[in-house]
């Protein structure tokens, strides 16, 4: 029994040596930033569609806000632009306790501000929809996709992250993650399911050359 533990403590120590195990301890099961639980990261004033420039602060009067990472350009973000609009529309009253709000940080053109105004007065977008040139915010929140969902509680812990439901296809969702951790959320109470996977593109980071 001995040398079986001694063997299994060698791969455990090759495998980390070798760098594989690269995630910190802190990240959730498909974040490689953040776990639910953790303190949502937060942002200093920046522009939107709307006109506007919006910090994290700004939506410090609402119990639950809601961030999405989006684009322009990436198919399945335009597929599920309707179901982002209709869950804002559905919390825009002014005595809503929930915001919800959209973060691009792409760098092509078809994903510039300019281009995020065209689409947001083309599709009637009702929701801030922010652009991030440094790309920060998305690396705070170690979004990877697009879409990608964020649910912060009243102390804007993490009380889920990943898709916003369990079907890329509208017709045949069965359950809507987001709209479970918001109800949730409202209640001071963890969803049942707090984590999943975000279906999506690749979120278009910066790629940053290391000097030899």
């Amino acid at each position: 029994m001995k040398t079986s533990h001694n063997i299994v403590g060698l791969l455990i120590l090759a495998v980390c040596s070798l760098g594989i195990i690269t995630s910190p301890l802190q990240a959730g099961k498909y974040n490689p930033v953040l776990d639910v639980g953790d303190q949502a990261p937060t942002w200093e004033k920046l522009p939107a569609t709307d006109g506007k420039s919006y910090a994290s602060d700004s939506f410090k009067d609402k119990d639950v806000l809601v961030v999405a990472f989006t684009c322009n350009s990436c198919p399945y973000a335009v597929d599920y632009e309707e179901r982002l609009n209709q869950l804002a529309q559905k919390y825009k009253g002014k005595d809503s306790q929930v915001a919800v709000i959209a973060v691009n940080v792409n760098l092509i053109p078809a994903d510039s501000l300019e281009k995020m105004k065209e689409r947001a007065e083309k599709q009637g977008l009702e929701f801030p929809y922010l652009f991030d040139k440094s790309q920060q915010i998305g690396q705070a929140f170690g979004a990877t996709r697009t879409p990608e969902f964020f649910v912060l509680n009243k102390d804007r812990k993490v009380v889920y992250m990943g898709a916003m439901d369990d079907s890329t296809d509208a017709s045949k969702v069965k359950q809507n993650y987001v709209e479970q951790a918001i109800a949730a959320a409202l209640k001071g109470k963890q969803p049942k399911t707090s984590e999943t996977i975000a279906i999506g593109c690749n979120v278009r980071y910066k790629r940053i050359r290391r000097k030899k």
